[in-house]
Order: C-alpha cells, then sequence, then structure tokens
C-alpha cells in the first residue's frame, strides 16, 4: 500500500516482513469469496500469477476489481478462501506494491515528491528511524528511472495525474516491490501519459516484477497485458488476452453494456460502463 492512502493502518508498517516460499507463485488465489453486511463481492474466485506476468483485471463498475486488490495487499480479510504471496498469508509482505485508486489517496498530505518515493523504504528501514545514505541512493535511483527527478521538491498534490502515477511507481522501486498493482492507474490520463506508465511497468516486468493492473480500457488489455482477469463478482474469464477476451466472455462480464460494432475484419467490441471509480464494498 502506499502511506498517503487514506485508510493506512500504521500498524502493518511495523510487523515483521513476511517470508517467502521457494518456488511459490508471487500471487494464489484459491476459492475467494468476499461479503459486506451479506452482499458478495467476490464468489469463489480462483488464480494464480507467476514472477514477471502483467495481468489487467477488467470488469464492469462495482464487479469487485477494488475488493480483490485489497484482499491481496492485506488491507481486507476474505470472508472465505485464501491468498498466499509467495505462499504466505498476505499481511506484512513489503514485497507488495498497492497503488489505490486517486479517491483513496490523501492529496493534502503535506509531503515532496521524493519523501512520497522515500516512503518505499520505510518497511525496509524502520518507520522511526532515519534514512540511510543507501536509503537516498535507492531513492534517487527510483526516482531518474521514471523521470521525476525534476520534481522533487514539488509536493504530491501539486502534480498532474500522470506525474503522481510516475511517483508513486518511483515508490514502488524504491520498495524494491516484487508485485505492483495499480487500481485504475489510467482514468484521466492523456495519451502520452499512459504510454510513459506502460513503459514504466514494461521494465518493471522485465525485472520479472508481477504487475496487476484494473482497467475499463479492452483494447488496451488486449494490445498490453500476458493475462486478462474478467471479472464480475464471479472470474469469468482468466488467460491470455485473445482467450479471455472473447465475445461470449466479455457479454458474461458485462451484459447489456456490451455491443457488436461490425468492422471490416468481424466484430469489433466495445462497453459503454461508465469509468468512474469503484469503492473497497463494490
Amino acid at each position: 500500500m502506499t502511506i498517503l492512502e487514506k485508510s493506512t493502518n500504521v500498524q502493518e508498517f511495523l510487523k515483521r516482513p513476511s517470508s517467502h516460499v521457494h518456488d511459490a507463485n508471487p500471487i494464489d488465489v484459491h476459492a475467494l469469496t468476499v461479503r459486506f453486511n451479506g452482499v458478495i463481492a467476490l464468489d469463489n474466485v480462483t488464480f494464480a500469477l507467476p514472477a514477471g506476468m502483467s495481468a489487467a483485471v477488467i470488469g464492469p463498475n462495482g464487479a469487485g476489481k477494488t475488493t480483490l486488490f485489497n484482499v491481496i495487499a492485506g488491507t481486507l480479510a476474505p470472508s472465505s478462501g485464501s491468498v498466499r504471496i509467495y505462499g504466505e498469508q498476505p499481511r506484512g509482505h513489503v514485497c507488495i506494491a498497492h497503488v489505490p485508486q486517486r479517491s483513496r489517496v490523501d492529496w493534502d498530505f503535506p509531503a515532496s515528491v521524493a519523501d512520497v518515493v522515500m516512503m518505499g523504504r520505510v518497511r525496509k528501514i524502520g518507520l522511526f528511524r532515519w534514512p540511510s545514505r543507501a536509503d537516498w541512493q535507492y531513492v534517487h535511483k527510483a526516482m531518474d528511472r521514471v523521470g521525476v527527478c525534476d520534481l522533487h521538491d514539488r509536493k504530491i498534490g501539486e502534480l498532474s495525474g500522470g506525474q503522481q502515477q510516475r511517483v508513486f511507481l518511483a515508490q514502488a522501486l524504491a520498495q524494491e516491490a516484487e508485485i505492483v498493482m495499480m487500481d485504475e492507474p489510467l482514468t484521466g490520463l492523456d495519451l502520452p501519459s499512459q504510454e510513459a506508465i506502460f513503459n514504466i511497468l514494461d521494465d518493471l516486468k522485465s525485472t520479472g516484477t508481477t504487475v496487476m493492473v484494473s482497467t475499463h480500457d479492452i483494447s488496451m488489455a488486449a494490445a498490453r497485458f500476458d493475462h486478462v482477469l474478467l471479472l464480475n463478482h464471479r472470474l469469468v474469464a482468466s488467460g491470455p488476452p485473445e482467450e479471455a477476451l472473447q465475445t461470449e466472455m466479455l457479454i458474461k462480464a458485462f451484459g447489456g453494456h456490451v455491443h457488436r460494432i461490425p468492422d471490416e475484419d468481424g466484430t469489433f467490441m466495445v462497453t459503454d460502463a461508465c469509468c468512474g471509480g469503484e469503492e473497497d464494498h463494490a
């Protein structure tokens, strides 16, 4: 999680980091079910992601995408089923970087870009210890890698949406995260900003980092991700884009929000589902 997230539990940062089981998948979800006041948000969801895979999580608003991310990040307990991060319980893993939706971030938090990136080192150095020279080297390298060095003294709330997302990716780099999850990171960003984010994610993937991104953009998911999780409370499809994004699967996931528009090559699928945010209980 990011320390700027409004619901951050500081106690989580004081726990001893969890260990990893050799050869275990970074993310392994089995029969995961989550209920809120008797209403099912996720129902019997099962999938696994290996190291170095990029996965797009697609579904209509209220489908449970944010709930899934929160359970994997360890900030929400499942009603039944299990989530394993490298073979262990989700809570306490320093290897997970979770960038929530913009509505979940406290943009009034009085922190500079450099401070926000340094927050990625907190679990490594301890919450009440001063960063060392080596920690600052991690921070400067991370900022340089995502191209925000020139913004290091700016307040995070003053930046554009694309710049903010790059800062959070720098935080993940400084954290030495092995799993990066971003919930609707591209909403409201122009194409150059989206491309900049993808270049960083591709770089992370090439070093073995597992990437999960929730999105409404079906065409982008097909073109930019190795794997697609098509979600509407249940897991409708899980697999390579060419398998998961077939017409019948999209209709199951989006229902009446999916329309068929013929083109020269056959049928092009679009959805009129709104691209707004999704609360934790959705």
